[in-house]
């Protein structure tokens, strides 16, 4: 068996609040990546962004990172420098947004984005560099990929962003993706396009992948392994093929909510938060 690509020991993210104490929004998460598909899914506010951030370091003071561990590959990631983590950040760890019309700069063209860290930090010339860039839209897809790099992101589609962001993180081969709702507001043919380009990723590239979601049916579909989060902690990890089958009140909560074609008409249950798993115990 191949060493995980990523190990997280009771991983913590706080923040100061008005007393004068600090809130934790990641409470002693734990998890190891291989090469292989990680769901992370929960409702807004749980803490799955906050931990694919934590990752890579881009929680900022006031905020604070602890971790009894956190090992990318080897490399401690508590102990590295800020110009470590600038070192991994992109070129091996990529993150892909949640939204492009706020992760893509608007007045840069696609074409300057994407060649930008090939330049700067690889030293490629422009043409090289666009080619590059011209490869990695193909890969996800984008037909016409000299148009797109002439293209500002106001001129692309929801979709189409989407693909450009994902092949920005594709462009240095990282060893682990973390993807936050790269799915989001997408149609179902454009997700399916999406998704497919991950999973390949994964596949051919042996690539780790921490996929962060709402959408608690296409992670039991897409992922292999799930963590369900709640205030901040991982209150159930299983198999994604049990997902659906989960026993956990908070996940079971969590799947009645959703809505079913043919199921009853009336107004979808809400969380019964009332049992002791919804104030920190085991349930």
């Amino acid at each position: 068996m191949t060493a995980p690509v990523l190990v997280v020991e009771d991983l913590r993210v706080s923040f100061p609040n008005r007393d004068g104490g600090r809130t934790e929004a990641v409470r002693g998460v734990s998890f190891s990546l291989g090469r292989e598909r990680l769901g992370i899914v929960g409702e807004s506010g749980s803490g799955k962004t906050m931990t694919g951030r934590a990752v890579l370091r881009l929680i900022r003071p006031p905020g604070r990172i602890t971790a009894d561990r956190m090992m990318f590959d080897g490399q401690d990631l508590m102990a590295a420098s800020e110009r470590d983590m600038r070192a991994l950040r992109g070129k091996r760890i990529g993150m892909v947004m949640q939204d492009p019309k706020y992760s893509l700069n608007p007045v840069m063209s696609v074409g300057d984005q994407l060649t930008e860290g090939l330049r700067l930090r690889d030293g490629l010339g422009r043409r090289d560099a666009e080619a590059k860039a011209i490869a990695a839209l193909e890969a996800v897809q984008i037909r016409d990929p000299a148009r797109v790099l002439e293209a500002y992101p106001h001129e692309l589609s929801g979709g189409m962003g989407q693909r450009v962001m994902i092949a920005m993180m594709l462009i240095p081969e990282p060893d682990l993706l973390i993807a936050d709702e790269p799915t989001s507001a997408l149609d179902v043919t454009v997700q399916a396009e999406v998704l497919s380009i991950l999973d390949r990723l994964v596949r051919d590239r042996g690539m780790g992948l921490i996929f962060i979601s709402h959408d608690l049916r296409l992670v039991a579909r897409f992922c292999d392994r799930v963590l369900v989060m709640y205030k901040g902690r991982v209150v159930e990890e299983l198999q994604a093929a049990n997902l659906l089958a989960a026993q956990h009140p908070y996940t079971r909560g969590l799947l009645n909510c959703l809505p079913r074609i043919g199921g009853p008409k009336g107004p979808l249950p809400g969380l019964d938060r009332t049992g002791t798993w919804a104030n920190g115990g085991a349930g």
